[in-house]
């Protein structure tokens, strides 16, 4: 753990904060994007949504590799072990995100992204050994309390949709632990993670559409003739590839929990937005004051993340005043699950 932190730490505070604004950018820009294609045109197919995207970064970075602007290992047979499980968590999360997006309202889809927050935190635990701060513990708490509240009192309840979005939390949650751990992997790099990524998923996913019959419904969709949806096809495709490329990026700049904070402040300005653009936001008070509470734990946990993260992963291990979480591992209660 020590010997990641300090590798984490070598970079400069420029690179940490610029990689974790073009991912706020990019996940702020693909939301509203994915928003107006699956629910302003109505376009019936989010598979095939996610087929654009695939295919995109994949013609885009092998242009790239064949013009040398990048450079990621050729394919060979020791690829799939060395990024797997990675393209089944990306397809998942791939999929869930956009069928998320097309049942919920922009607001509460905001919301409740904020588990994954609280997902994460445990992957680290669990896969990464990590230990957290009192004060970092405390400001989840206050998001995941927030974003209960906020959902308690959705007039616009989807169980399907909300089915979607947990599923979207867990698989994003496993995506950024295991992407800060695949980003290590020799000749792979951030564009082989990437490329690979979507080479290996795109078949597999072209063949479901096939058979589910989302391929026909996408090609018969009736708005092909329409500019306007076109190029918020177009702007689609071209903006999974650049959340996919900024999530990689901010991974490998910072850490799989900085990642997932980031989407934090970006989902302040998008739920408030939400209530005024869009149209699909049913106001109460009770669902505004939850959404108030998860922000503000949001924007209070970003700011301490950034600020103390430093200083406190590298004396993490010297420190025994910090609140720490365990994992269970025997019964002794050596190292029982809880907080200290």
């Amino acid at each position: 753990m020590s010997a990641k932190v300090c590798q984490e730490a070598d970079h400069s505070g420029l690179l940490k904060f610029s990689s974790a604004a073009f991912y706020a950018g990019s996940s702020f820009l693909i939301t509203v994007v994915n928003k107006t294609v699956l629910t302003s045109f109505r376009f019936p197919s989010y598979m095939c949504l996610g087929l654009g995207q695939m295919i995109t970064t994949i013609v885009i970075l092998y242009s790239a590799k064949m013009n040398k602007t990048v450079q990621f290992q050729d394919f060979d047979r020791s690829i799939f072990f060395k990024i797997f499980p990675l393209p089944l968590l990306h397809v998942g999360n791939h999929m869930t995100g956009l069928a998320s997006t097309k049942k919920l309202s922009l607001p509460m889809f905001t919301v409740l992204r904020k588990f994954t927050i609280l997902m994460t935190m445990i992957l680290e635990v669990h896969i990464l050994r990590k230990t957290f701060p009192k004060r970092l513990v405390y400001s989840v708490v206050a998001i995941v309390l927030g974003a209960l509240v906020a959902a308690s009192a959705d007039l616009a309840f989807d169980a399907e949709g909300y089915t979607f979005i947990l599923l979207n939390d867990a698989f994003t949650a496993a995506s950024g632990v295991y992407t800060k751990k695949k980003l290590g992997s020799e000749g792979l790099g951030k564009y082989g993670v990437l490329f690979y990524n979507s080479l290996i998923i795109v078949i597999p996913t072209l063949l479901a559409s096939v058979f589910t019959g989302d391929l026909h419904k996408a090609i018969t969709f009736e708005d092909w003739v329409k500019g306007t949806f076109i190029f918020c096809f177009l702007m689609s495709c071209i903006m999974g590839f650049l959340l996919m490329y900024s999530i990689v990026l901010c991974s490998h700049y910072n850490s799989a929990l900085t990642t997932t904070v980031v989407g934090a402040i970006k989902n302040v300005a998008v739920a408030y937005i939400g209530i005024f653009v869009g149209g699909d936001y049913l106001f109460s008070w009770t669902n505004f004051l939850g959404l108030t509470i998860c922000m503000s734990g949001g924007i209070v946990y970003s700011y301490q993340t950034f600020n103390s993260k430093p200083s406190s992963e590298s004396k993490g291990e010297a420190t025994q005043e910090q609140l720490k979480i365990h994992i269970a591992e025997n019964s002794t209660g050596k190292h029982s699950a809880g907080i200290y």
